[in-house]
């Protein structure tokens, strides 16, 4: 998704927000193998320690055991690495550099683009994050762009990427839309879990949005129960009811929006153009359905006042919660290792837009 010219800064999608420019969105690179981006996600990593291990096997025992790599826990595989067995914290490491290769490759890539032109900084986020073989795969893969002259800059995420998803919502309106109220409602909706919570912007404290957090959230990991894409928005509701419920007895006021996260190209009517293959129970992209007016039809007040709901791109999304955090360059992008490569590249404007 290369960028679009829109003087709108509140709408489903938009390219234009308070604080930046989204310059792209999404990119959609192939090559004769497929989509780039496949090469640097979750599942890719495993595929690459899956192949290790059945290399290993050729020439004697496996040092991870008889557990299938799919099985392995995230916490597993970083206790294998920092083990004393070395021969599996080496095979975990061969998984880590052949995976930090193909991520440089994915990153040099989007580097040529045009709508990536003069990035300073790229933050890394995403579930993979969080592991320690991750951080390695990241660190790995920064030295390698800096061996072949990329000067670049990759740095994690600041906020815990399931928070991150949340607290970007409060990115895609103008500080003085929240002015007033002590948060709102925003959901994240991935290819496994989908998380609701209610993010508390703490705009007294600073009105960059730097000081917010997640007051309280809830997670479905949807992939579990395999359900249909209807009983999926009703699920969806239903946290959303029980949160605002949560939310008005403790006396937390509420701004009358729900900020949405969710794969794909987010059309200006809020629904999925095209990307939202790994979502729950069917076809998100049919023409007739649209996400942002199943939830209003299921919360159509917030408080005294309509729903608003916004939708945007996942990847955009947990982005925008590194703003306040990006002040010193113009031009920085975000990558999201999750099911999927997450991308989108910014540059910052002036001020939130108040």
């Amino acid at each position: 998704m290369e960028k679009q010219e829109s003087g709108a800064l509140v709408g489903h999608g938009a390219m234009s927000l308070p604080s930046v420019i989204i310059d792209s969105y999404n990119l959609e690179i192939r090559d004769r193998n497929g989509f780039i981006g496949d090469r640097a996600s979750k599942s890719a990593f495993r595929e690459k320690l899956e192949d290790w291990r059945k290399r290993v096997r050729k020439g004697g025992e496996d040092p991870l055991g008889d557990t299938a790599t799919k099985e392995l826990s995230t916490r597993q595989i970083d206790e294998y690495l920092n083990g004393e067995d070395k021969q599996a914290a080496a095979l975990v490491m061969s998984a880590v550099d052949d995976f930090a290769g193909d991520l440089a490759h994915v990153l040099r890539r989007f580097l040529k683009e045009a709508s990536w032109k003069n990035t300073a900084r790229i933050v890394v986020g995403g579930g993979m994050k969080e592991s320690e073989f991750g951080e390695l795969a990241i660190a790995r893969a920064m030295i390698l762009m800096k061996a072949e002259g990329v000067s670049i800059e990759l740095v994690p995420i600041v906020h815990h990427p399931d928070e991150a998803g949340l607290i970007g919502a409060a990115h895609l309106m103008p500080a003085w839309m929240l002015d007033g109220y002590d948060g709102i409602v925003a959901v994240d909706i991935g290819g496994t879990n989908i998380r609701a919570g209610i993010v508390e912007t703490r705009l007294k404290d600073k009105r960059d949005l730097s000081k917010a957090r997640v007051w309280k959230s809830e997670l479905w990991r949807h992939s579990d129960d395999a359900p249909a894409r209807g009983a999926t928005v009703e699920r969806l509701a239903g946290m959303l009811k029980k949160l605002i419920a949560h939310a008005e007895k403790e006396k937390f006021g509420l701004a009358p929006v729900i900020g949405v996260a969710c794969p794909g190209i987010v059309e200006p009517d809020g629904s999925i153009a095209r990307g939202g293959q790994n979502l729950p129970g069917g076809n998100w992209e049919s023409e007739r359905f649209n996400l942002p007016q199943e939830l209003t039809n299921a919360i159509p007040s917030i408080g005294k006042h309509e729903t608003f709901v916004i939708v945007h791109n996942d990847g955009v999304v947990q982005g925008l919660s590194q703003i306040p955090f990006m002040q010193d360059v113009e031009h920085w992008g975000v990558v999201t290792i999750g099911t999927g490569l997450g991308n989108a590249r910014f540059t910052n404007r002036n001020g939130r837009g108040d």
